[in-house]
């Protein structure tokens, strides 16, 4: 039977320990030559956008796409999983919530694997829908002490940081400009859809981790060059995505002062494939721009729970 999933479905059964696990398995089976991943593909009209990212997970049997659509009116993001093996429709999937949780996911996976031990302070930039994911992944891989938040709009981001507070139990506290947030900071969030970058390499103190979540299109810049040129260690979630939306790293690449060589992709770390963080004072940054198997590995999870707690509405496929 093909079940879909609302948005309400969705957050009765998705967890963030359920996203890391599921996000991590994808990023893994990646590294191993078990899974595709097929770069985002955009179709744009004057009034609307679809957005579409595909692939497969070999090992779970499952074969799909994301496709979202972005216009005035809003966004709407559905997940379709078919059935490898015979490519019968399995699940259709309401993926907003969904969505924003594999990406916080990603977020809290490189912060395990690049971030100090001890980091307990975060500086996050963007206190929007984004933003409370990849806070609850941090806090359930580091022991987070204080997050310092900045937003170009003060009152979001004053009754975000009290709302924060609240539900991830963290001091949150607003602060007056972006260089207040990273300064001082272990880890440092950008989670924007800035077009000009927000966080500039002087401010980074050694040993500090940049997870730069919002430049997923060649005209989104979160990071200025010498954020770039500071990092001893690049990670990716995928190298091939990277390289044609990366809008963080494409001047460094275009310049000739970045090498797609030098891009570590995270399921390489997870790995054991390539090391990660290496000496407490470096640098490290993760670019995420997401991939269509983080989504797909979370969507067979849900589909199991799912199914078991007798949730969702059959489907006459």
């Amino acid at each position: 039977m093909t079940i879909y999933l609302t948005e309400a479905d969705v957050r009765r059964l998705l967890t963030m320990e359920l996203a890391l696990e599921a996000v991590e398995a994808a990023h893994r089976a990646h590294a191993l030559g078990r899974a595709i991943d097929i770069p985002r593909q955009r179709t744009r009209v004057p009034t609307a956008s679809l957005h579409i990212l595909q692939g497969a997970l070999l090992d779970e049997n499952v074969i799909g796409y994301k496709a979202y659509t972005a216009s005035k009116a809003g966004a709407r993001f559905l997940v379709h999983l078919f059935d490898a093996a015979d490519g019968r429709p399995l699940a259709v999937i309401e993926a907003d919530f969904l969505g924003m949780m594999r990406t916080g996911a990603a977020g809290g996976i490189a912060a395990k694997v690049l971030s100090r031990p001890d980091a307990s302070v975060v500086g996050m930039i963007g206190a929007g829908w984004q933003a409370q994911g990849q806070l609850e992944a941090l806090c359930k891989v580091r022991l987070i002490r204080q997050v310092k938040l900045f937003s170009r709009h003060a009152e979001r981001c004053r009754l975000a940081s009290a709302d924060f507070s609240s539900r991830f139990g963290v001091e949150v506290v607003p602060v007056a400009s972006a260089e207040a947030a990273v300064q001082g900071s272990d880890i440092v969030v950008t989670i924007t859809t800035s077009a000009t970058p927000v966080v500039q390499g002087d401010w980074l103190a050694p040993g500090t981790h940049i997870n730069a979540a919002g430049s997923n299109a060649l005209i989104r810049r979160e990071l200025d060059e010498k954020v770039v040129g500071r990092a001893s260690l690049i990670c990716v979630d995928s190298r091939e995505t990277a390289l044609r939306e990366a809008g963080d790293l494409l001047p460094a690449l275009e310049k000739g002062r970045l090498h797609a060589g030098q891009l570590v992709e995270l399921g390489e770390i997870v790995t054991g494939i390539r090391p990660g963080r290496v000496d407490a004072q470096a640098i490290t940054l993760f670019e995420s721009q997401g991939m269509a198997i983080q989504d797909l590995a979370l969507a067979r999870r849900l589909m199991t729970l799912a199914q078991a707690r007798g949730i969702g509405m059959p489907l006459p496929y």
